[in-house]
């Protein structure tokens, strides 16, 4: 540590630090705007100009680093006139248009020029102007004449998003903030250059104009929708949430928030949402009372249970329900005799069913990650299913840590991987296989390699290895590799709830079906909990010929979609933003929300209407009056990190062979936007490159022998279904796959996420 005194005060800064650091840590505040604790030292807005004694000139606090016996003056006579002189040089160019300003209220340089700006200019010539850049859908640069050029936003992109998609071009007064060739900003985490902005240069579009900073009411929440669990402010205005910002919290998501959690709110106030419930009679939808559509609901599940048998009825949920929602729908299905529950609806192997114990889960706490010097990442969309833990890992490989991937694409993860091995899905196993072999035999190159030459190792398993039709045999063998490692093995879960819905029991029992099976032989009654079976399935061909097949219906939902087609009774429920309830996240962490709005219309709280149900079937149980009475039965008495800690089963030995396709293989992601059904109703979203229509992406030599070329309309056939879309190539590829995405409107009609497809000139 190195002794410095900073305004007459006494403190002690680490080796390295700058002096900025060091005030910043002792509380003391020096103005600055191109400083940023998470981004590198740029110093070119040189408002933290401070006085050092013997040094001849102010010196700016941001660049200086720390000597022993320094003495720093922030406020001296010489610091605050050089202080006052960058801001006049600021305020020269910058336009006065404060009143219409959107950052007005929470604006850097309208609190600093208050206090280091003079009552009047000296400056009478035109001020200069820089035209407005369209960007995208999301980020508003409209009034670029405000940028003071601080590089926090190039920053951002190349440091922590990894693709410098903003850059400044030209020199001096014609200096300006510009995308590469009049481009769109498409990185998933662009929403934080609007955090970072000092001014009012970029803004939020989808926010502009809606209101003020003065005139919003804010509420703490929790992100809905990846696993990672960031603290999200939710702020609203006449109740009607307007804006989402990040909770600061380095555990987590630190200060920055993804593009899915940031603008997926407006999802929330689409033209979709069901406000009232609703009951199909002779073939046509009428809204009723509640009471009239629950005891409706009661009653048909009463019908069935006694006569055909309560394992005719199943229930399925999305893992972005709460905890308190997941408990109360396995409680009820229980409670009426049947064991058919499960929220794993993207799952296709569920042969380790009952051989593990505990809940799947990271494996590490998240700042874990940032920590691993070798990482091995299995069958994961990294940067789209999990954009902050994507940021996390790149920040990991700065520092020197080598990331390696077994995958079935070769997405550019904006980091340098050390070792990637890309094969078909039904190739995933022996892959994977060859790398177990590799430990064992204490290989020195490749994966294995890097893997036994780390300290602090990390398996991770990802979405599309979850959903393998060999996940179970992939599970295995990623446990064996990280234990020949001697590192952690975890999943990076799928969702915001998917290890709650495992530690409220969620699942099936010994008896129960899962998801596939209640699917594959249908019931004859269905209880969906935010469920939009064509979109959030593994099969949505199987999963549609379910519900149509099923006498009974019961759709909890918070908007009016394909349910109509099917379903004989929709109960409008609240999104996550109009109730309360409980998330846990990838890592175990139990993090409570309450409602940052009312619930919209007549819609409920699904958990008050799932205990009104079970009241109604005269079930015991259902007398909770608020949802932390609910959560407080669940985790009552439950050591959450005892049933985490236990979740890896003894690795077993892969013996079975890979699948053999004689066709194409399907390789399908959910595409960011489209993982949930808030985020599918976001209109900005929606209209980023990341929501456009799915592509029928093939290997150049794939398309050769097709006789296709890249803009081709071909028809894509699957099970019993077909669609058209365009094709275009993709040499990253393995030969012999199809990369068509899954969750998405444009492919609901084909079937399984993985398998057989057939593509063909249209």
């Amino acid at each position: 540590m190195i002794n410095i005194e900073i305004d007459g005060k006494q403190i002690q800064a680490e080796n390295g630090a700058t002096v900025i650091e060091a005030a910043h840590s002792a509380g003391i505040a020096i103005p600055h705007f191109c400083y940023h604790k998470k981004l590198s030292i740029a110093a070119n807005c040189r408002m933290c100009l401070v006085q050092v004694e013997k040094a001849p000139k102010p010196l700016p606090a941001c660049a200086t680093p720390v000597t022993e016996g320094m003495k720093v003056h922030t406020h001296s006579e010489q610091a605050v006139k050089a202080q006052q002189g960058v801001m006049e040089f600021l305020l020269v160019n910058h336009p006065l248009d404060c009143p219409i300003c959107d950052q007005g209220g929470e604006c850097m340089l309208q609190d600093m020029s208050v206090g280091y700006g003079g009552g009047h200019s000296r400056y009478h010539e035109e001020k200069r102007t820089v035209l407005a850049k369209d960007i995208g859908p999301l980020v508003s640069a409209e009034e670029m004449s405000r940028c003071i050029n601080c590089t926090r936003c190039v920053r951002f992109g190349q440091e922590i998003a990894g693709q410098m998609e903003l850059g400044q071009a030209f020199r001096g007064e014609h200096a300006e903030i510009m995308s590469f060739v009049s481009g769109t900003v498409n990185s998933e985490l662009s929403g934080n250059m609007i955090d970072l902005c000092p001014v009012g240069a970029l803004t939020s579009k989808p926010f502009r104009y809606k209101a003020r900073s003065w005139e919003l009411s804010r509420r703490r929440s929790v992100s809905a929708h990846d696993s990672l669990g960031s603290g999200l402010a939710v702020h609203t205005k006449n109740n009607r949430v307007l804006r989402v910002l990040p909770i600061e919290n380095e555990d987590i998501n630190e200060c920055w928030l993804s593009d899915r959690d940031r603008f997926a709110y407006e999802g929330l106030n689409s033209a979709e949402r069901l406000t009232k419930p609703m009951i199909k009679q002779d073939g046509k939808w009428q809204e009723v009372e509640w009471q009239v559509a629950l005891e409706f609901a009661a009653n048909g599940l009463r019908h069935i249970a006694n006569g055909a048998g309560a394992e005719q009825i199943g229930a399925l949920a999305t893992a972005n329900s709460t905890l308190e929602e997941l408990h109360l729908l396995q409680k009820l299905m229980r409670g009426i005799g049947s064991d058919n529950v499960d929220f794993r609806l993207r799952q296709s192997d569920f042969s380790g069913d009952g051989k593990q114990q505990g809940a799947s889960w990271l494996g590490m706490s998240i700042a874990d990650i940032g920590n691993a010097d070798r990482l091995l990442v299995v069958g994961s969309f990294l940067r789209k299913d999990h954009p902050l833990l994507a940021a996390r890992i790149r920040k990991a490989v700065k520092k020197g840590a080598q990331v390696s991937i077994i995958h079935s694409t070769d997405d550019d993860l904006l980091m340098q991987v050390a070792h990637k091995t890309i094969v078909a899905p039904g190739a995933l196993v022996d892959a994977l296989d060859k790398v177990a072999k590799g430990m064992a035999a204490k290989q020195a190159d490749g994966i294995a390699g890097s893997l036994l030459g780390g300290e602090r190792v990390a398996v991770l398993l990802g979405n599309f290895a979850q959903q393998h039709p060999q996940a179970a045999q992939l599970q295995a063998l990623a446990q064996q590799i990280a234990t020949a490692a001697n590192g952690k093995f975890g999943f990076l879960t799928e969702a915001a709830n998917s290890v709650g819905g495992q530690l409220v029991n969620a699942v099936p029992g010994a008896k129960g079906l899962n998801a596939a099976a209640m699917l594959a032989t249908p019931r004859k009654a269905y209880v969906l909990l935010n469920v939009e079976p064509e979109l959030d399935c593994a099969n949505p061909q199987q999963a549609m010929a379910a519900m149509q097949a099923a006498d009974l219906v019961i759709a909890m939902s918070a908007y009016k979609h394909h349910a109509t087609e099917y379903a004989d009774v929709l109960l409008p429920i609240a999104p996550y933003t109009e109730t309360s309830g409980t998330f846990v996240s990838a890592e175990g962490r139990v993090q409570s929300f309450k409602g940052a709005v009312k619930p919209l219309g007549e819609t409920r709280p699904a958990w008050k209407v799932l205990r009104v149900l079970g009241n109604l079937l005269k079930l015991d149980g259902f007398s909770q009056d608020t949802s932390e009475a609910v959560r407080d039965e669940v985790l009552k008495g439950m050591d959450v990190a005892a049933k985490l800690n236990n979740a890896s089963p003894v690795p077993t030995q892969h013996s079975a062979p890979s699948t053999q396709h004689s066709g194409l293989q399907r390789v399908a992601d959910v595409p960011i936007y489209y993982s949930d059904a808030v985020v599918r109703r976001s209109a900005p979203l929606q209209a980023t490159t990341d929501g456009a229509i799915p592509l029928v992406w093939m290997h150049g030599e794939e398309m050769k022998k097709l006789g296709l070329q890249s803009g081709t309309v071909v028809k894509v056939s699957q099970g019993q279904g077909s669609v058209k879309l365009f094709a275009a190539a993709d040499d990253k590829l393995p030969v012999g796959v199809v990369r068509l995405a899954a969750g998405h409107a444009a492919t609901a009609a084909l079937g399984a996420m993985f398998g057989t497809i057939t593509v063909e000139r249209a």
